[in-house]
This record gives C-alpha cells, structure tokens and sequence, in this order.
C-alpha cells in the first residue's frame, strides 16, 4: 500500500533561504511542493523520506534571483498493488455502487455494483447495497419439495395443475424467508475490507480540441515492496522525473518483468462540467471473507471455540481408557 519511490525534479532555492545550508533549504522546498500531491503513474505523494539522495550544483537563471539544483529524493507514496485486500470506512452509496474512504486521506475509492457479493441489490428506499446470501440448507429444501411433488404427479395425474401451484407458492415463500432474515446491509460509516482490482490515473490537459482526459489503468500487480516490484535500493537511473512523469529518457517506466498491462484512453470533457479525479482505485467485495468486517467477525470466533473443544476431547481420551478407567500411565508418561 505504501511504497519508496525515486524522484527527480529541479528545485528552486528562493534568495531569502539562501543563508541557510543548501540541505535545509532544499528539504524544505520539498515539503512545501511534494506531500498531498498526486503524480500521473505514481500515486499519492505523502511525505518525503530522509535527505536527498543527490544534489547537484546551483544554476543561477538570468532575471532570477534563486538558486536551481537537480534533486534525487525519496517520498513515501500511496499507492496500493493489485490484488491487495485493503480494509476503509463506506462514505456514499447509489446505485452505481459504493464509494469508500481509505485511511482518512483517499477518498476516491469506488466499488462498481458488478463487483457486490451475489445477490446484491441496490434498496432505494433505504438508500443502501443489501447482500441477501442464499444458503444451502434453503437450497435442500426446495430440492426435496420439488422431488415430492414430482413423486406426487406421477401419481396423480389428475392434481398436476394443484401440485404445480402449491409447489410454485412453496418456494416463493422459501425464497422470501432468506431476504427478511439473511439481509446484511452495507451501511454508511462502516468499515469495509475490499480487494484492489483496479489503479486509474487520469491526466487532463487543454489542447486545440479543448480539454482532453487521458486515463490509464493498471490492471496487474506491479509487486508490494517497490514501484518496479523489486525490493532493491532505487538507483538514479529508475528515478522518475516529476516533468516529463516518466521514468526513463524513453519515456517508459522501469519493471522487473512482472505481468503488467495499462491501457490509456482519451475522453473529450468540454462539455462536461464534472472533471475525473486524477487517481481512482476501484475495488471489489465479491469474495467470501469481503465486504463489512462485522459480516465475518464470528466467523472466525466459531472456530477457534471449535478447537478447543477437539483439544479437550483429547486429553480426556488421554486420562481414560476404552473401558473407562483411569489410565495411569497419564501422570507417568
């Protein structure tokens, strides 16, 4: 969810910050500039971590009275792999699907409706997701009714018509049962574990066309521990450069060979008045073990009490034997 990433960027040193050390003065432009910042194909700038890795020497610009350096630095970036359970609080929902905050910082989390636990459905006039599981107990049931009144039919041919309605009313009051009972709304304000499906970063610039959107999606894992999915030391030549947004001079970002694919799409938003949020993370719940945490949390209390029973049928089948004496040999092992 948080990975170290290389950074590349010239930084201006203003003439009143020039009487302090270059390294003062640099890590507190840096500061300024990087921290609740997106960057296209990076993610969510939090912080910077530690010193510059390099500094080069200033350049003084004609008609300015700063100092410019190019900086190599490391921050500590937001940006979630694919595939990656994430757990966040419910903040809206419609009928599209639900819309999540991560961590009291990202709140551009969405979880589209073709990605609910089935069946879900949307409820209008509550205004919430309801998740209403069908469980295999109901399932029997209704295969045994439907075999007794197959059994039924052949014989009495004369009943098919009164067979085949109280089987139909049987089962519509099976299938209505579950909804009022098995109902588990996905409510606002609850915490929700979700898994990462999706990474979208949208680019929008103002061109001869007008204002174009570019999006690109990440689709694939590109590994936990760096932002190439290697866990080794960034190195200036991976670092990306915060104007050009690249990694590399070819303009290609640098990977390890892990599986990953991004697809970029243009969008024409002159007419729109409603921008895309420059990064979005789309999610999904339909998994067991996925969706409100208090969906599951006896779940796991079950079988832990499970166990110990298992553990306390054991020992007394150590302190007795078949015929139910004293086994002795329990306190003399």
């Amino acid at each position: 969810m948080f990975v170290l990433t290389l950074l590349a960027d010239t930084i201006r040193i203003p003439p009143p910050l020039l009487s302090q050390p270059t390294l003062t003065s640099i890590q507190t432009e840096i500061e300024k500039r990087y921290p609740n910042k997106i960057i296209i194909d990076v993610g969510l700038v939090l912080c910077p971590y530690g010193p510059p890795v390099q500094i080069g020497d200033g350049v003084l610009v004609p008609g300015d009275g700063g100092a410019h350096h190019q900086v190599l630095f490391q921050c500590v970036v937001f940006r979630p792999f694919v595939e990656e359970v994430l757990v966040g609080t419910v903040t809206d929902c419609n009928e599209e699907g639900v819309c999540v905050n991560v961590g009291g910082f990202f709140d551009q989390v969405f979880i589209p409706a073709y990605w609910m636990l089935n069946p879900s459905r949307f409820d209008e006039a509550a205004g919430v997701w309801v998740w209403v599981p069908a469980y295999d107990d109901v399932a029997g049931q209704e295969g045994e009714d439907g075999a007794n009144n197959d059994a039924a039919d052949v014989d009495d041919n004369d009943n098919d018509e009164n067979d085949a309605e109280g089987a139909e009313s049987s089962q519509q009051q099976q299938q209505q049962q579950p909804s009022e009972e098995n109902r588990f709304e996905i409510e606002i304000g609850a915490e929700i574990r979700f898994k990462v499906k999706s990474v979208n970063f949208t680019r929008i610039t103002t061109t001869m066309k007008g204002v174009q959107a570019t999006t690109t999606t990440t689709t694939a894992s590109t590994g936990a521990f760096g932002f190439n999915g290697t866990s080794a030391p960034p190195t200036a030549a991976s670092a990306i450069t915060e104007n050009s947004g690249s990694a590399n001079n070819d303009g290609t970002i640098p990977s390890d060979g892990a599986g990953v694919r991004r697809r970029s799409s243009s969008a024409d938003l002159s007419d729109s008045a409603n921008r895309p949020a420059p990064m979005q993370i789309v999610g999904s719940i339909c998994e067991d073990g996925l969706g409100l945490t208090s969906w599951w949390a006896g779940s796991s209390g079950e079988g832990e009490d499970e166990e110990g029973h298992d553990d306390q049928g054991d020992e007394f089948e150590e302190q007795y034997d078949e015929e139910g004496d004293y086994n002795e040999d329990y306190l003399n092992p």
